[in-house]
C-alpha cells in the first residue's frame, strides 16, 4: 500500500497525458507541446536516476540527447530512417559516449565531478558545431521522420503523442525497478557513504558507471525521439544550457523520487510556454519563479501535498 502511495503521482500524471488528447488537448500545438515535453521528461528521469540514486549531479546529460538526435541525422543524411537501425544506434551512440566519459569521470565526485562532465558535454558541442556536413552551427532538417516498417507512423501527431507517452512510461518504470533492485539499494548504499558500502564488499564504482551507462542511453532515446519531434537538430541540444534545464527539472519537481523528475519537466516546460505568450521579458519572471520553488519548496513540487498536509495537522 506504501509502494502503490508513493508511485500514485506519476501513475496519476501518465494516465493524464494518456487522455489529454481526448480532453481538450488534440489541437495539433498542443500536442506537440506536449511531446515536448514528455521527451525532456526521459531526460529527466534518466538524470534523476543518477542524481536521487546515486548522487551524481551531472552538467553534461544533455550530451546523451545530442549523440542520440545526431545519430538521427547522420543515418537521415544517408537516407537510412527504419527505426529498427535508427533507435538501437541512437542508443548505442549515447550510451557508449556515456561509457567513456563515465569511466573518467566517475573516478571523480561532488563539484569535480559536476566539472568534469561540463567539460565532457562542452567538448561534444564544439565537436557538433564543426561538423559542416551536418549544417555546423545552422543545424540540420531531417528530410524525413523514422519510418516504422516503412510507415511514416511518426508523422501522425496523435500517434507521435502515444508513442512519447510509452516510451516515457517505459523508462519511469525501468528506472522505478532498477532502483527498486538490489542494483539500486547498493546505488543508494553509495550514496550515503561510498566507505561504508565498500566496507561491506560492494564497490561503488562500475555500479555507478552501469547507472551512467544506462541513463546515457535513455538520454540516447530521449534524443532520437526530440530529434523526430522537431525534425531539426542543432549543437545546442548538447549545449550546456541544456544540461542545466534537465538538471532544474530534477531538482523542481524533486530528487525524492522519479516522480519528481516528471512533474519538475513537465511544469518546467509548461510554465515556460505560457510566460513566453504573457511578457516579452518573461525570462525575468520565469527566473524569479524557479528561485522562489528553490527557496521555498525544499521537496519540489511533488512535495507540495505532504507540505500542505503537515500545515494541516498543525
Amino acid at each position: 500500500m506504501a509502494t502503490l502511495r508513493a508511485e500514485a503521482p506519476a501513475i496519476l500524471l501518465l494516465l493524464a497525458l494518456a487522455a489529454a488528447p481526448f480532453v481538450g488537448f488534440g489541437e495539433g500545438y498542443m500536442l506537440t507541446l506536449l511531446a515536448r515535453a514528455m521527451i525532456l521528461a526521459m531526460a529527466a528521469v534518466s538524470l534523476s536516476l543518477l542524481v536521487g540514486g546515486a548522487g551524481l549531479v551531472s552538467m553534461g546529460h544533455a550530451a546523451m540527447l545530442g549523440f542520440g538526435a545526431y545519430a538521427v541525422v547522420i543515418l537521415d543524411d544517408a537516407r537510412v530512417t527504419e527505426i529498427a537501425v535508427v533507435l538501437p544506434v541512437a542508443i548505442a551512440a549515447a550510451a557508449g559516449f556515456a561509457l567513456v566519459t563515465g569511466a573518467v569521470a566517475i573516478r571523480t565526485s561532488g563539484v569535480h565531478f559536476i566539472m568534469i562532465t561540463l567539460a565532457f558535454g562542452q567538448m561534444a558541442f564544439f565537436t557538433a558545431s564543426s561538423l559542416a556536413g551536418y549544417g555546423g552551427d545552422d543545424g540540420y532538417t531531417l528530410y524525413s521522420r523514422t519510418e516504422i516498417g516503412g510507415a511514416r507512423l511518426l508523422e501522425d501527431r496523435l500517434a507521435f503523442h502515444f508513442v512519447c507517452v510509452g516510451a516515457l512510461a517505459g523508462t519511469w518504470l525501468l528506472c522505478r525497478l532498477l532502483l527498486a533492485s538490489r542494483f539500486g539499494r547498493v546505488l543508494r548504499a553509495a550514496k550515503g557513504n561510498p566507505l561504508r558500502a565498500q566496507a561491506l564488499g560492494f564497490d561503488p564504482y562500475p555500479y555507478r558507471l552501469v547507472a551512467y551507462v544506462i541513463a546515457g542511453a535513455i538520454g540516447g532515446a530521449s534524443g532520437f525521439l526530440f530529434a523526430n519531434a522537431t525534425e531539426f537538430v542543432a549543437p545546442a541540444y548538447f549545449s550546456w544550457q541544456r544540461s542545466g534545464e534537465l538538471l532544474f527539472m530534477v531538482i523542481l519537481g524533486g530528487v525524492a523520487g522519479l516522480h519528481g523528475a516528471l512533474i519538475g519537466a513537465l511544469g518546467f516546460v509548461l510554465l515556460e510556454e505560457w510566460l513566453s505568450h504573457q511578457w516579452e521579458h518573461w525570462r525575468i519572471v520565469f527566473g524569479v519563479l524557479l528561485i522562489l520553488a528553490v527557496l521555498f519548496l525544499p521537496n519540489g513540487l511533488a512535495g507540495i501535498p505532504g507540505q500542505i498536509a503537515k500545515a494541516a495537522r498543525r
